[in-house]
């Protein structure tokens, strides 16, 4: 039979010249030697954008997220931009109506994401508008590339990406971001835009960008799902590792300025090799999935929803994003700053 030693059976202190706990003691100590800091300076806030006016309709997946009209996207950008967050992602959400095979509706310089550019750069112009180019958005069938007899077709998407690209250059967008993962779109776009004399507008390559399930919630905020077959023929296989540095290489060889590891969470380790393998800064996208599941679960009393938000963007940070893209962008700017 054992017996808990009482106070009178300790000994004294033990020889212990190192104690790491000495480095925690105290919140200020803590602070002092933190490794890894979050700044609302290095958050993109993706936003969806509807037309009309006075429009914030929230979207059932993503709780505290909404879809914007440019009047109401706004007043969002100007908040965010108060609390230190400068930068946006753009997803524009189209009626059916305005979709066809060949996504021609991305290249209206009339259209939803061209509008809301101008008026965010002419309303707030230190504010950095990040546009994403990919087909589905505006597709017919619901894909990043031209579908024809159910095969996505490579090379015959490449020109209709460079010709958005450009519009949305020509719009004001800062950067863009192609999300698509055709082969060779990197060096298309960027000889696109340099023809065109954008050859200060950045890109943003959505890189190593795998086949997810992680997507649910921002296909339901975009209706951009496809109408037929999946997206594994062109995103990356999540077993796979070596195959997101390739693409990687491939894509700062082609001109990339940034690149980006999609989803977040559950590839740390893929930010983590991305980041010694590349000299260009490295983006991580905690998507709508990562996001939404927090958020239920803090809505359930199973977890501090805060704290865990603030943990998830720390342990990107900590793998080696200098980019975070986050729907709690304005939520973690706040923290921030208490």
């Amino acid at each position: 039979m054992t017996t808990t030693p009482s106070d009178d059976d300790f000994l004294g202190p033990v020889d212990l010249p190192i104690r790491p706990r000495r480095n925690r003691r105290t919140a200020a100590i803590r602070g002092l030697v933190r490794e890894t800091r979050l700044s609302p300076e290095s958050f993109i806030m993706p936003v969806f954008v509807v037309d009309g006016e006075n429009q914030r309709i929230p979207i059932s997946a993503m709780p505290g997220c909404h879809r914007f009209s440019v009047d109401e996207l706004l007043v969002e950008a100007r908040l965010a931009q108060s609390l230190g967050v400068n930068a946006l992602a753009l997803f524009p959400a189209l009626s059916e109506s305005q979709k066809d095979k060949r996504a021609s509706e991305s290249t209206n310089p009339d259209g939803l994401c061209q509008r809301a550019i101008r008026e965010i750069k002419s309303s707030l112009p230190g504010m950095i508008v990040v546009t994403d180019v990919a087909m589905d958005p505006y597709s017919s069938d619901g894909h990043d590339g031209l579908v024809e007899d159910g095969q996505i077709l490579n090379d015959e998407t490449l020109e209709i990406l460079a010709c958005m690209a450009v519009s949305q250059a020509e719009a004001g967008a800062d950067i863009v971001a192609p999300s698509d993962m055709m082969d060779g779109r990197i060096g298309y776009i960027r000889d696109a835009l340099d023809l065109e004399g954008f050859t200060d507008v950045g890109i943003l390559a959505y890189s190593a960008k795998y086949a997810s399930a992680f997507y649910g919630p921002f296909r339901e905020a975009l209706d951009s799902a496809p109408k037929a077959g999946d997206k594994k023929t062109y995103q990356m296989d999540p077993a796979n590792a070596t195959e997101a540095i390739r693409e990687v290489l491939l894509d700062v060889e082609e001109g990339a300025d940034m690149v980006m590891v999609k989803p977040g969470l559950p590839y740390l380790d893929i930010i983590r090799r991305v980041k010694d393998a590349v000299e260009v800064p490295v983006a991580a996208y905690h998507v709508s999935g990562e996001f939404a599941m927090i958020k239920a679960a803090a809505e359930r009393g199973w977890l501090d929803g805060e704290a865990a938000m603030f943990e998830a963007h720390i342990a990107l940070k900590r793998a080696g994003a200098d980019i975070i893209l986050t729907y709690n962008a304005i939520d973690m700017a706040k923290i921030l700053q208490s």
